[in-house]
């Protein structure tokens, strides 16, 4: 089964990063979060990936072909230019770096994929969050259910403290609680080849006109992940991550070293 992440945003919230690499490639960790949204479905055994390129596509497919080169030690010929490749440490990944235009919307890049997949069911996210969702779990949910979609529903955590009280005085205090503000969209779906039908075309967003139509004709599932989840929208989000993963506790890091 394939994954594909929507990866060709412009990423205009993040503009302080961006103006230089496409969202996906901005480093957690020294590694572009695109790279640990991939090893999170690798962790699951889903090692087959559709990217949807867009908006400086082109670093994304600079970092895919040179990325066994960037993985392992080497020994260059200047006079023949021939490279010969030692230690090699590359994941068994196969990568398909799709153009799915510049202007594309969600909706626009998703019928693109799909047209691309074929007939056959895919799982798709977007290429700026990480979460640790059980996405074994989330197949086996979507298989019982025989609907067109499944969403993974999240609570992301609240922007500020949580306050508890009791008469004038606090009684309980809570740093950023994951209990947000209700269950929001998290990414990380499984599409029936027959969810294509919902999207006009390149102008539609992928969020509105056909996930209504889906949830208004019963076909939406929602799996509720109780979990981490968090996205990449702001500077102040990815200080967060970053943050998280120099701990040495990121939530998200599913996978063995």
């Amino acid at each position: 089964m394939k994954a594909a992440i929507l990866a060709g945003g412009l990423g205009t919230r993040l503009s302080e990063v961006t103006e230089r690499i496409p969202k996906p490639m901005v480093d957690v960790g020294g590694k572009p979060i695109l790279w640990h949204i991939m090893k999170g479905y690798a962790a699951h055994g889903i090692k087959e990936f559709v990217l949807a390129l867009g908006h400086k596509g082109d670093l994304i497919k600079d970092y895919f072909l040179n990325y066994r080169y960037h993985q392992s030690s080497m020994v260059v010929s200047l006079k023949s230019g021939k490279v010969t490749v030692h230690n090699s440490h590359c994941e068994d990944w196969t990568v398909h770096l799709l153009d799915t235009g510049e202007d594309a919307m969600t909706g626009g890049r998703v019928k693109k994929v799909m047209a691309y997949a074929g007939k056959e069911p895919i799982l798709l996210t977007y290429g700026d969050g990480v979460s640790n969702v059980d996405i074994s779990g989330l197949l086996k949910f979507h298989k019982a259910h025989a609907k067109a979609a499944t969403v993974t529903a999240v609570r992301p955590p609240a922007r500020f403290g949580g306050l508890q009280f009791s008469g004038d005085l606090v009684a309980k205090f809570t740093e950023k609680p994951q209990i947000g503000e209700g269950w929001v969209n998290g990414g990380f779906f499984v599409l029936e080849p027959k969810v294509a039908a919902y999207i006009d075309g390149d102008r539609t967003f992928f969020e509105r006109e056909p996930l209504e139509r889906l949830a208004k004709q019963g076909q939406l599932a929602a799996y509720k992940h109780e979990g981490f989840w968090q996205c990449m929208d702001t500077l102040r989000d990815l200080r967060l991550l970053e943050g998280l993963w120099d701990s040495g506790k990121a939530p998200w890091k599913t996978w063995k070293d």
